[in-house]
């Protein structure tokens, strides 16, 4: 396998479809779907290339849904309370 480009789009027996992260010489690290991060030997590692690097840098991924603060849960509370009064 050649070294490959951020955002490059790849397929792997075990852990299925990947987004490349980071890819040089020595090492290969893929983002799959279902399995995170791994980070493979560039020049032993097989995968099939499915996609090409988007022409816009991909954002990071972000954590999820944000939970609300302890204070910003008090005001609602309170909110809904004076509202019902």
């Amino acid at each position: 396998m050649q070294v490959l480009s951020e955002g490059q789009v790849v397929r792997h027996d075990i852990y299925g479809n990947g987004t490349v992260t980071e890819s040089n010489s020595e090492r290969t690290m893929i983002d799959f779907d279902d399995h995170g991060v791994k980070k493979f030997v560039t020049s032993i590692w097989v995968a099939e290339l499915i996609g090409e690097a988007p022409e816009k840098p991909l954002k990071p991924r972000r954590g999820g849904r944000r939970k609300k603060s302890a204070t910003a849960q008090a005001k609602a509370i309170a909110k809904a309370a004076a509202a019902k009064a």
